[in-house]
């Protein structure tokens, strides 16, 4: 396997666990650890895709990190807001 299929695979992965963690209810879509998992797999997987040259992949990708990414700042501003 070449190192985009190794990056790839790695960050699906990672989504895929996330995802089924959340299924079976293991952790809920609004804790750190799925929001990082998908945060990190589609950041992978997107590098992956860029590494290819798989243009409707990373924007896929691209979209799903930073959705990711917004939703893990705003739970730590919602937690610091909390604290306060």
């Amino acid at each position: 396997m070449s190192a985009s299929d190794w990056i790839t695979t790695i960050g699906v992965t990672i989504l895929l666990v996330g995802f089924g963690l959340n299924l079976v209810k293991i952790i809920t879509a609004d804790s750190y650890l799925y929001l990082s998992l998908n945060f990190l797999g589609s950041f992978l997987a997107g590098i992956g895709a860029v590494m290819i040259h798989l243009i409707p992949f990373i924007v896929l990708e691209a979209v799903w990190a930073l959705v990711s990414l917004f939703a893990i700042i705003k739970k730590i501003k919602d937690s610091r807001k909390t604290n306060e």
